[in-house]
């Protein structure tokens, strides 16, 4: 652990940014892909195909400088109403990219793990994920979160439907009452938010969570968005006063739970 430490810190120096101010969870909104694939004459599937490699440099670059956590929004409860031709091919993306990547991910210390309506998905794309975390569930690197048939009022809903079955009176609820119903209940909330393509909405993703997330819209479009931009959007980051209920974070580092 002591040589990947030194590593990230020597990383940190080259690029001119401040160790202990790495936010300890990104989130992204990669978006872009249809854009992307339509200015090339290509279908949309084309775009996400591509988008992979934007996904294997985001992930590089959170392992370089020491990002503890990485929240990719890869499928959301919306995009199920997409053409059936473009979702199944999505769903099979999913399933190559899994088999490909995951002795890859496992080596270089990143554990997958997956929130959202998981068991929407189809039953391959569901044994894939289970066997890709249960293959890297012991690395400690980099924990990579995967939302998928992900919608953050889905997850809000399911987080109630909870607290009502658990039997606590109304007196007993409170925000962390919700915090821990939620499922990302033991993680810290993302303390930078990064969408691409110039869009500047966070369209139903993680939206307890990102109380107060600093958020980076980049006019990148996902397939373009390489190690440099996500270097860029924690150089942004590093750049703000994060405030917390007007009170200013000094440490920039502040754990949300």
């Amino acid at each position: 652990m002591k040589a990947v430490e030194n590593q990230q810190l020597e990383s940190c120096a080259a690029w001119g940014l401040d160790p202990q101010r790495i936010p300890k969870h990104v989130a992204i909104i990669m978006d872009g892909n249809g854009r992307w694939a339509k200015e090339r004459g290509e279908s949309r599937v084309f775009g996400h195909m591509n988008g992979i490699d934007s996904v294997r440099a985001s992930v590089e670059a959170a392992l370089e400088l020491g990002v503890n956590h990485l929240t990719l929004y890869a499928f959301s409860t919306e995009n199920w109403s997409r053409p059936v031709e473009e979702v199944n091919a999505l769903m099979d993306l999913l399933v190559e990219t899994l088999i490909k990547e995951v002795e890859a991910l496992a080596d270089k210390g990143v554990r997958l793990r997956t929130i959202g309506d998981t068991g929407a998905l189809p039953t391959s794309c569901q044994a894939q994920l289970k066997l890709a975390a249960e293959q890297t569930a012991h690395q400690e690197n980099l924990e990579l979160i995967l939302a998928l048939s992900y919608s953050s009022k889905w997850e809000m809903v399911e987080a109630v439907k909870a607290v009502m079955a658990s039997g606590l009176k109304p007196e007993e609820v409170d925000a962390q009452v919700i915090s821990d119903h939620l499922t990302t209940r033991d993680l810290p909330d993302p303390e930078l938010m990064i969408r691409t393509s110039g869009e500047h909405r966070i369209s139903n993703f993680l939206l307890w969570q990102m109380a107060y997330t600093e958020f980076h819209f980049s006019p990148v479009l996902w397939p373009d968005f390489g190690k440099e931009e996500f270097i860029g959007a924690i150089r942004d980051f590093q750049n703000r006063k994060r405030r917390f209920g007007g009170l200013l974070d000094t440490n920039h580092n502040v754990e949300s739970r």
